[in-house]
């Protein structure tokens, strides 16, 4: 990362440098807040805020869209609390250490990136079910609850959207994963846990799962109708059929949703036919796409 220095204290300003320097950061310093700001391109701001007769509220200004730490030497309304009104990051004490520094601009570092992932992961999700109907009333729904759906994308839209609303994080996983209990046992009870492929289940193991999500709030979602669970049931129905939702699915996702919806409705005989292949053929993609055929 590129780093400025903004210190009047030039040997504690170069011992910084150097060590910074040595973990791969490339380091720039000045010693007057007037000098700072005649360039915008820094990564991180380390900004004193000891230098006398110095206003610190133009770099500040200046570098909002960077990591500005404060180095001060005490804690005062005017070395800490407004610096970080007018939009400092964090402030370290002197006399630090390099290595809580370092922890300091890593934990911003990373918090920024997570921050910009999860903008475009928000306008990716608002995209995707821009073109799916939204017409049940979230507040009026209490968790744990089943959404029936033959259109995946309909019961994903509902998930986010009940989470964003409630304003709670929430965990995904999938019941094709081996793995799906023993992550589902691990997620914090104040997540909401979004549970897809609900219909590959095995009644064998539904007691055990019926156990495990009893005092988590979970939202479960299957491409099947569901019968015979203790918790609401929401169907959401959509006008048109899939295909007709603005999207024409590539060959391979036409016949992964034929053989996920219609395979417990249809013996394997008559699926194969109807898809114009062998049953060898049609056990091939099972196996492929992993779509277990309940028994």
């Amino acid at each position: 990362m590129k780093i400025l220095i903004i210190e009047d204290e030039i040997y504690l300003a170069q011992s910084i440098a150097t060590k910074l320097s040595e973990l791969g950061h490339i380091c720039e310093m000045c010693t007057s807040t007037k000098d700072a700001i005649k360039s915008t391109n820094y990564d991180v701001v380390l900004l004193s805020t000891n230098i006398n007769g110095q206003d610190f509220n133009p770099v500040i200004e200046t570098f909002k869209k960077s990591i500005v730490i404060l180095m001060v030497s005490y804690i005062s309304n005017d070395t800490v609390s407004k610096p970080l009104s007018a939009g400092a990051k964090d402030y370290i004490l002197k006399p630090f250490m390099i290595e809580e520094l370092i922890r300091k601009i890593n934990h911003y570092r990373d918090y920024e990136k997570l921050k910009k992932r999860n903008e475009a992961y928000e306008k990716y999700l608002t995209h995707t079910f821009s073109s799916v109907e939204n017409n049940y009333r979230i507040d009026d729904i209490e968790l744990p609850v089943y959404i029936s759906s033959s259109y995946q994308k309909s019961a994903d839209a509902f998930a986010f959207a009940f989470a964003k609303r409630k304003d709670k994080p929430i965990q995904f996983v999938s019941l094709k994963n081996p793995k799906a209990m023993t992550e589902i046992d691990s997620f914090p009870h104040n997540s909401i846990i979004y549970i897809i492929d609900f219909q590959i289940l095995k009644k064998s193991n539904k007691q055990a799962f019926y156990d495990l999500i009893a005092n988590k709030q979970v939202i479960i979602s299957s491409c099947e109708q569901i019968d015979d669970v203790a918790y609401p049931v929401i169907e959401i129905k959509t006008e048109n059929n899939v295909f007709d939702q603005g999207e024409i699915l590539p060959i391979e996702d036409y016949v992964k949703f034929i053989v996920l919806n219609y395979q417990n409705k249809f013996p394997d005989t008559e699926l194969s036919k109807k898809l114009g292949i062998s049953r060898k053929s049609l056990w091939e993609k099972r196996k492929k796409y992993d779509l277990i055929k309940k028994k």
